[in-house]
Parts: C-alpha cells; structure tokens; sequence
C-alpha cells in the first residue's frame, strides 16, 4: 500500500509511557504538559493550588497533577502506573506515567506493553545513567515504535548546548546496542516550560519541535502492522431471531493487517479455507477493516469457528508451534517454577502450558546475559522455553506485537504471573 492509500491509517490516538530516575521529573513534564496545553479543568487548578500551598509549596507543584495516589504523595514518589487522558485540536492522548525505580520494573513493563511511544526522561546533571539503559532496554524489549529522549532540567546546566550534545552521543551509543527505533532528542526544562509546549527562549541552538509539538506529529497510523492480517475471533454471533435465521458472524478485533470482502482466508486451527462474505460495523457493511477496528465478519462457507480460533489471509500464514521461545518479565512475587504449569492467554485463545527451560536472566542494568542463577522472581526478565497443550498460531514479537505477547496466569490464584514477548 502506498502512503496515500493508508492515510486513512493515521489515528488520532497516541498512548505513549513515561520513564525515568527518582526526581528526573516525570511528573513535574506531565502537570506542564497538562497545564500549559490548557488540558485542566478549573477545580482542578484550584485544588492543585491548595495542595501546593498544603505541602509548603510557594509555587504551584505541578507534579501533584500526575501524582493520584496519596501514598505516593506523602513519599513524594511515583509508585504505580498512573494513566491520564487529554486532548488538543490535533490528537487524543493516553499517558502512561510509570515508576522508574527497577522494583517496579512490572509497572512499567505494563504501562509501556500498549504505547506507541515512550518518553525517556534525563536530568540534564547527572547524564545517562544506569536508570536510563534500563529504560532504553525495556522500551527496546516491548518493540515501542517512537522513543522521545527529553533531557531535563537544562536550566540547572545554564542551557548548555555542549552538555545536551554529549548526553544525545551517550544514549545514541546505548540504543544502538539495544536496536531502540526512531529516536527523538529535546532538551527541556519541565519546571520552567522550555520546549514543553511553548518554544524556549533561553535555547535558540534548539531549532527542533517541542514536546507536544512532537507528540502531535508522531506518525501512529504507521505503527500498525498493516502486511499480515489476523483476526482472532473473540465471539461467534449465532441467529438472533427469525428475521436472521442465517446470520452467522465472527466478531473481534483486527490485530493486523487489512482483511477486505472476497479475500480468500484460512481459520485456524483446522486450515479451512474460506472467503470473507461481508463485514460488518456498527449497522453498516465494509469494504475493507484494519486495526484497530473491531467489527464481525462473515465467511462464505459454514466452517467450525469459535473463541479462540483466528482467521488469516490464505496465503500469508502465522506460525505454529507447540514448543515457544520467549522473553518473559515476571509479575508476581511468588517466582517462576520450573516444570511448572500454568494457564497461557493469547489473544482469545486459552491453553495450558508447561516451563521446559530457562535459558538465561538479563541483568536489565547492564543488558548483560546471566546463567550462573536461573531462578526468576518479581521484576526479573529471563528466556524460558513453554510447551503448550496444543499449537499456538503467533508471529515473533518484533514483527507483530499484538499475536506475538501472551500472558502467564496462575492456575491455583488466578493471578497474572508473567508477561511474554515471543522470540
């Protein structure tokens, strides 16, 4: 497809995640972002001023914008995922503001899963620092398209143009080990609002956009994987009444690709082929569905489908396997057992697996391999081998995050235990 063609793709969502050391100022961007872009009610403002004034504050604390938790506050610091919603003329915005301190490295592994964008914050005096390659390598593991480096506090470094170059040259060499995608640099001052949504004065070197000039101009639409369309089928719409006797519909959400009427399309499992006969949407039929659209389609043919099955293009096939490879960061603090059975969730699909193997921990500071200590416990990242059931169809993360991630359920608690990236 050209680019013209899937204009139509570009979504006026954009999740994105924050990240970053104790004080970088996370919070501190987030209420300017939220403040100076106008995207706060009146009480709010009010009550953000009393509690500025409570805590002894002489000027407003616009970290107390983003900081919801009282535990959190009275700490003074971020301690969960704390998600925020605002829009400007341009696009919607969900925020992520995740913890940064590496016990909570499952927060922002959570936070980060569904963003197209992560933002990575530097204080501008202390550089890249053992944080910040564990950020790079999380958002490098979880495949985030965008990667916004704003490096912070530059009022505190007389804006220093030599000193923002040199943390720019340390990231870069960090990324590129890492294999981190599109990179964006900004030098900011949160506190002050410098390049956060108005231009800096105290930076004319800076000649690039802002903060929110940028997260308004991150192209989304192509962050979807629009060549390999799955469909998995997350609920069969049987008759209804005798107006619809024959109505037979398969609904869920594309995960990606673009499916269209008469596309010849294999279900899985069993490989029947079929055809798309119509989708439908909201009352009305389509011509074509993309993600993240959910709609119901409907096949020529009267084939066993149900939840849990997913329907493919005929030629362009996921894999399949009962033996998956995978990078798994563990949620819960009672750590991974070897042999160990627990429920698997991809997509719509449920099975039961078991752990064969741990291949090695990652020491997420350094991103260095460890293999002297194969037990995995809460916060940790490792490569485990699974065998499942029955076959699982996937594609390997880095080309599909939506059919390449699963989760690791508990089956005595219920409790999710693990996240996976399939390798």
């Amino acid at each position: 497809m050209s680019g013209k063609d899937h204009g139509y793709l570009d979504m006026e969502l954009l999740r994105f995640t924050t990240a970053g050391s104790v004080d970088d100022g996370k919070s501190t961007l987030i209420g300017r972002l939220l403040y100076d872009s106008k995207a706060i009610f009146e009480d709010q403002m009010e009550a953000l001023e009393q509690a500025s004034i409570s805590r002894g504050g002489e000027e407003v604390n616009l970290a107390l914008l983003t900081d919801g938790l009282r535990a959190e506050r009275e700490q003074g610091i971020t301690i969960d995922v704390a998600y925020r919603y605002f829009a400007t003329p341009k696009r919607k915005f969900i925020i992520a503001d995740t913890p940064g301190h590496i016990q909570y490295t499952r927060n922002m592994v959570t936070g980060a899963s569904t963003s197209n964008a992560a933002v990575i914050l530097i204080d501008a005096r202390n550089g890249v620092i053992e944080q910040t390659r564990r950020h790079a390598y999380i958002a490098a593991l979880l495949n985030i398209p965008h990667v916004l480096v704003c490096v912070n506090k530059m009022d505190l470094v007389d804006f220093s143009q030599e000193v923002f170059e040199r943390i720019k040259a340390d990231f870069i060499q960090v990324a590129g080990r890492l294999g981190n995608q599109d990179l964006h640099f900004l030098p900011i001052s949160a506190k002050l609002g410098d390049n956060v949504v108005d231009e800096s004065t105290n930076m004319p070197w800076y000649t690039g956009l802002t903060f929110l000039g940028l997260l308004e101009a991150l192209p989304v639409g192509e962050d979807w994987n629009l060549n390999d369309p799955r469909f998995p089928v997350q609920y069969v719409i049987r008759p209804i009444s005798d107006e619809y006797h024959d109505y037979r519909g398969y609904a869920g959400r594309v995960a990606s690709g673009v499916f269209r009427v008469g596309q010849e399309v294999v279900v899985l499992p069993g490989s029947q082929k079929t055809t798309i006969e119509a989708i439908d949407f909201a009352g009305e039929s389509l011509e074509y569905a993309f993600p993240p659209q959910s709609v119901t389609l409907r096949l020529t043919d009267e084939i066993d489908v149900s939840r849990g099955s997913m329907i493919v293009d005929a030629i362009n096939q996921p894999q399949q396997s009962q033996e998956i490879n995978l990078m798994v960061c563990w949620l819960s603090e009672k750590p991974l057992v070897l042999r160990g059975k627990y429920q698997l969730k991809h997509n719509s699909n449920e099975l039961r697996c078991i752990v064969t193997e741990v291949k090695y921990k990652v020491n997420i500071n350094t991103t260095e391999e460890i293999h002297d200590d194969l037990s995995v416990g809460l916060n940790e990242i490792a490569q485990i081998t699974i065998k499942t059931t029955k076959p699982l169809f996937f594609d390997p993360y880095k080309k599909n995050r939506d059919t390449g991630s699963l989760i690791l359920i508990d089956e005595a608690t219920n409790n999710v235990v693990g996240a996976g990236m399939i390798l």
